[in-house]
């Protein structure tokens, strides 16, 4: 691509947490490491039940007052609630200051230039690009072409990028589910957060059977079609971008059906699930089964 393309995401909101404890009190809750980072450095994690589901996914971006957490944007209130619930004494503030920020996605060969707020690499995929937090108000000075949020969807699909909301449901899916372990979303190093017992479990003791895998249709595909093995359904499509699409789909199942060359369709439509997904399912069962 030889211009940078920049995409509003107004579904996009950003909570605030600050004060002198921000850095500790969020290192303890969510998925990533946020100890030691730099002004402007970026992670992209969650907030987990206890039991291990995610309830919401962000971009924590550290800045000189604390932390801004960009989420989506209808539930961007729910998350300073559920925030607040684990605040007890410590030194922090919360707020929804999504009617003070804009939201943006950037790809192409040169990032755009920001004269008042924040850029930042995509932190789960490297081809991904830049994201943006900006005033509102200045949303409209930015550089390069801008072009519909459906591209940025579009681009997300063919790099097998999963969101929350759109291709798994919040509350009800495992971080191994949605790829955070290949998307750069969780540290199995830092210790304890809320739902690390699971999901250190899943990564060390068990073969995730079902993940958001990346579809190929012969044509084009619709969100919220089931995907099936004859009558048997093993997924259900989340975003689709064309004959492209993302579904939680049961890689067990996919497997079977690849290996005796049945075949898997989206509703009517004949559709390949990614390889690279089916062939991490076979070493990963294969290492689990050969485990003393």
């Amino acid at each position: 691509m030889s211009t940078t393309v920049v995409a509003l995401l107004p579904n996009r909101g950003v909570v605030s947490v600050t004060g002198a404890e921000a850095t500790d009190f969020l290192d303890n809750l969510v998925t990533n490491d946020l100890t030691g980072m730099a002004i402007g450095e970026p992670r992209f994690a969650g907030l987990l039940t206890p039991q291990g589901k995610i309830l919401f996914e962000f971009f924590a971006l550290k800045t000189e007052d604390g932390w801004l957490l960009e989420t989506t944007a209808d539930r961007a209130g729910d998350l300073v609630k559920r925030l607040t619930m684990y605040k007890l004494r410590a030194k922090i503030a919360l707020a929804d200051v999504s009617a003070e920020y804009g939201i943006a996605a950037a790809w192409g060969p040169a990032a755009p230039v920001v004269d008042d707020g924040w850029l930042y690499a995509d932190p789960r995929h490297g081809d991904l690009g830049w994201r943006l937090i900006m005033p509102r108000a200045k949303l409209g000075s930015l550089t390069g072409k801008v072009v519909p949020e459906a591209l940025y969807h579009e681009r997300r699909v063919s790099l097998g990028v999963a969101e929350g909301g759109f291709d798994y449901a919040l509350g009800d899916t495992f971080p191994h589910e949605a790829n955070y372990d290949r998307l750069h979303g969780v540290s199995f190093t830092k210790g304890c957060f809320v739902g690390q017992e699971v999901v250190a479990r899943m990564q060390n003791k068990t073969v995730v059977r079902k993940r958001v895998t990346l579809l190929t249709g012969t044509e084009p595909l619709t969100s919220g079609t089931d995907i099936l093995i004859g009558a048997a359904v093993i997924g259900k499509l989340g975003t689709a971008a064309g004959p492209h699409g993302l579904a939680l789909l049961r890689l067990d199942r996919a497997v079977e059906a690849a290996d005796k060359g049945e075949p898997l369709v989206a509703g009517t439509v004949p559709v390949m699930a990614d390889t690279g997904a089916l062939d991490r399912y076979r070493a990963s069962a294969a290492a689990r089964a050969s485990a003393p």
